[in-house]
């Protein structure tokens, strides 16, 4: 009996030095990046139900509901525009055409991978770390984001006439000769203004948060010392 407590108290010596070493981890914001998202095939660490602290994890869900939508939007607008090129309802140059369909891809493949590290990262370490000058950076980055969105829900004619992008303007151009690419085009109007939504709703959550919490001191602590 007695070499069995002693094993236990080893265990839980062990299991509390473990707890130390990770709380000193985690305030110095050092954090062990396990991959494990998408499921399929992982490339990135994406555990919120393990990182984010419980009271937060409702907010970081619904970040990360924001950054999926904004996904789904740009992956519509693609093929909204597909749908407009191919059935020339763009442009009757077919050079016009292939330029707005090339900037819709654009428009995804720089969107999806510079919206996940430009904002929605950093907005996921902020609230591992509860670092204010993180917050501050995902502040800048998600007004430019929420910008986009309100200018790719209204579409208007400022590159190449709009149409690259799903709005509301260049839905009522390509309803007017094609229905079926019309309501694709509306689709994605749609979706941009859900998007848009949710994206200042997260916005307004994320500042009540930092305004009540020690980030926001932190932030000027740390700008002074600078």
């Amino acid at each position: 009996q007695e070499s069995i407590r002693k094993k236990e108290r080893e265990l839980k010596e062990k299991e509390e030095q473990l707890t130390r070493r990770e709380q000193v981890i985690y305030a110095a914001g050092i954090f062990l990046e396990e991959k494990n998202w998408p499921p399929f095939f992982p490339i990135i660490r994406h555990d919120i139900r393990r990182d984010i602290p419980l009271h937060l994890q409702r907010l970081q869900y619904m970040a990360f509901a924001s950054w999926l939508g904004f996904v789904l939007c740009l992956a519509w607008n693609f093929i909204a525009v597909s749908g407009a090129w191919a059935h020339k309802t763009v442009s009757s140059s077919y050079a016009a055409g292939v330029q707005i369909w090339f900037l819709a891809i654009i428009y995804m493949l720089a969107g999806i991978p510079g919206s996940y590290g430009l904002w929605y990262r950093p907005l996921y370490n902020a609230m591992r770390s509860d670092s204010g000058l993180r917050f501050g950076w995902f502040f800048l980055c998600y007004l430019v984001h929420i910008c986009f969105c309100i200018v790719a829900s209204i579409g208007p004619p400022i590159v190449f006439k709009g149409k690259s992008l799903a709005g509301i303007l260049p839905a009522l151009q390509v309803f007017s000769n094609t229905v079926g690419v019309g309501i694709l085009y509306l689709v994605g109007f749609a979706l941009f203004c859900v998007e848009t939504l949710l994206c200042i709703w997260v916005l307004q959550q994320v500042y009540r948060y930092f305004r009540n919490s020690g980030a926001a001191a932190e932030s000027k602590r740390q700008s002074g010392g600078a």
